[in-house]
């Protein structure tokens, strides 16, 4: 069994070494939710920075195409809680 601290992001891929599924998986989103329970700018802060640290290392990877709008992925779960 894994644990939560397990679910962080390997970059540059930005996968979860855990799952291997592209990050942030439901284990991280749960971890940062608790992280962030009384702060929830700081969460959505905390997650446009992923975001744009993502978006760098996912282009350096693929720079003949760079990833798509990665808002929905890193922000847009976050913003409907």
């Amino acid at each position: 069994m894994t644990r939560l601290e397990d679910h962080r992001p390997l970059r540059p891929s930005w996968r979860c070494p855990a799952c291997g599924i592209l990050w942030p998986c439901s284990a991280a989103k749960l971890r940062l939710l608790g992280k962030f329970r009384e702060d929830g700018p700081g969460l959505l802060a905390h997650l446009a920075q992923l975001q744009e640290e993502a978006a760098a290392d996912l282009t350096k990877l693929n720079p003949s195409n760079p990833p798509a709008n990665l808002a929905d992925r890193f922000v847009g779960w976050a913003k409907a809680r």
